[in-house]
């Protein structure tokens, strides 16, 4: 019988965990912020980095990465591309938990391709 063994530090895998959030350089931990929105209770993410921060540690990390630069941010969104089989659900899974707790910040929006992947996610 084939037996897998699961290596949670994979150095690529850590190498994209750490690249994720070295964007957020310099945030403070953020307690959670109970506000109301139509009646319910919400905790939200506050990031208090301005687009020249989130720029620069940007950079430092494409740099870090053997990346071409960005010279201007166009946007707050931002990808981690990996090969198939590679380890993305660990990964993002795990950066999640690494930008809670260096962070605070508790809500994150996974998009995947197709159902089949979304229910291996829940799973």
């Amino acid at each position: 019988m084939l037996k897998f063994k699961f290596d949670a530090n994979q150095p690529y895998q850590l190498q994209a965990i750490q690249s994720v959030t070295a964007l957020f350089r310099q945030q403070a931990y953020q307690p959670p912020e109970i506000s109301t929105w139509q009646g319910a209770s919400v905790i939200s993410n506050s990031l208090q980095l301005d687009d020249l921060l989130i720029l620069e540690n940007l950079k430092n990390v494409q740099q870090q990465n053997g990346l071409d630069l960005t010279f201007k941010l166009k946007s707050r969104d931002f990808s981690v591309e990996m090969e198939t089989g590679t380890g993305k659900t660990y990964v993002y899974l795990r950066t999640i938990l690494e930008l809670y707790k260096q962070y605070g910040l508790r809500k994150f929006i996974i998009i995947v391709p197709s159902i089949a992947i979304r229910e291996g996610v829940l799973k």
